[in-house]
C-alpha cells in the first residue's frame, strides 16, 4: 500500500508473483489527500486491512479488503475528531482485532484504536501516553503474552519510548523510557524476536546513526541498544522484520549517499550486523517496508526520489 502524491489517493498494489516484478494497482480511497501515512496487515479473515491517515480532514481511517487481490475495500473513519491519524501502525491482537497506534496532532498524545469487529467499522480509541509531546513514530506488535507494545518517540524529551498495553483491547499501559542520550527514537519499527522478546530499530538524529533496542522482558520495562550503521546519516525509514533465520533484517535509508541499505543482524539482538547498499542507481530509499515472503526472502519496499 502507497500514497499517490501526485492524485493524493490511497493506492494498493497486489503482486501476481513472489518476486512482485507485476501486479494489479488500485485505488482504494480517492477522497480527498489520503494515504500519506499507511500501515497494512493481514486480518483474522485473511484479507489485508490498512490503516492510515486523511490529511484533507485530519482523520484517522481504516481500509477493508473485498477480496484478497484488494480490487476494493469497505472504507471507515475510526476518529474524526480532532486532527489524528498520523504515524500510523497497525496489528492484529490475540483476540483476532485489529489494534491501531497513532498520534493525535491536537494534544500531542499517542492514542490507541482497538476495533470490535474485523472490519473496524466499530472501535473504541483512547490516549495512553499524554506526558508532554509524545507519540510520533509509532510501531506496534503483539508481544508472546497476547498484549500490543507499541514503540515511539517523545518530541519533547527527544526519548524512544515503549507502551506495554496491560490488556487486549489497550485500556492503558505502563510507559517505559528505553533510550535518552541525545535525540533519540524517530522512525521506530517493532517485531517480536525468535527469542520472544521485542526488537525495536530506531533512528539516532543526535549521531546520525541507526540502532535497535533489544527488550530485556516481555513488556520492555528495559533494554539494551546498539549501533547498527554509523557510515554517514543513516537509518531514517527504517523497517524491521524477523528472517526465516530467527535474525532481524532492516531497511533504511543512507541520507548521505542518497541510498537504499539493508542490515542482517548476527545476534537476537543485533550486537553485530552486516551492512550492504540494496539500490544505489539515483536518489532512492527512503519510506522503506521490509516484509519476508513465502519463499523466506526479504522483500522491500521503497521510495526512489529521482524517479517519482
Amino acid at each position: 500500500t502507497y500514497y499517490d502524491e501526485t492524485n493524493g489517493d490511497l493506492k494498493v498494489i497486489h503482486c501476481t508473483e513472489v518476486l512482485c516484478v507485476a501486479g494489479t494497482r488500485t485505488v482504494l480511497d480517492g477522497d480527498g489527500d489520503v494515504g500519506q501515512s499507511t500501515s497494512i496487515t493481514i486480518g483474522a479473515d485473511g484479507l489485508g486491512l490498512i490503516a492510515y491517515y486523511d490529511e484533507t480532514n485530519g482523520d484517522l481511517k481504516v481500509a477493508h479488503c473485498a477480496d484478497r487481490t484488494c480490487a476494493s475495500a469497505t472504507i471507515t473513519t475510526v476518529q474524526s475528531d480532532n486532527d489524528v491519524g498520523q504515524y500510523v501502525s497497525v496489528a492484529i491482537g490475540a483476540d483476532g482485532l485489529p489494534l491501531i497506534s497513532y498520534y493525535d496532532a491536537t494534544h500531542g498524545d499517542l492514542r490507541v484504536a482497538h476495533c470490535a469487529d474485523t472490519l473496524c467499522t466499530q472501535s473504541r480509541h483512547r490516549a495512553i501516553d499524554e506526558t508532554g509531546h509524545v507519540g510520533q513514530y509509532t510501531s506496534i506488535a503483539i508481544g508472546t503474552d497476547g498484549l500490543g507494545l507499541i514503540g515511539y518517540y517523545d518530541v519533547t524529551n527527544g526519548d524512544l519510548k515503549a507502551a506495554h498495553c496491560v490488556d487486549r483491547e489497550c485500556t492503558a499501559a505502563d510507559v517505559r523510557i528505553l533510550a535518552s542520550r541525545g535525540d533519540v527514537g524517530r522512525y521506530t519499527s517493532i517485531a517480536i524476536g525468535s527469542d520472544g522478546l521485542p526488537v525495536i530499530s530506531y533512528y539516532d538524529a543526535t549521531h546520525g546513526d541507526l540502532r535497535v533496542a533489544h527488550c530485556a522482558d516481555v513488556a520492555c520495562q528495559a533494554a539494551r541498544d546498539h549501533p547498527v550503521d554509523r557510515a554517514g546519516d543513516v537509518g531514517r525509514y527504517n523497517s524491521l522484520a524477523i528472517g526465516t533465520d530467527g535474525l532481524p533484517l532492516i531497511s533504511y535509508y543512507d541520507a548521505t549517499k542518497g541510498l537504499l541499505k539493508v542490515a542482517h543482524c548476527a545476534d537476537v539482538e543485533c550486537r553485530r550486523a552486516r551492512t550492504t547498499v540494496f539500490h544505489s542507481r539515483g536518489h532512492v530509499g527512503q519510506f522503506t517496508s521490509v516484509t519476508i515472503g513465502v519463499d523466506g526472502l526479504g522483500l522491500v519496499g521503497y521510495y526512489d526520489v529521482t524517479k517519482g
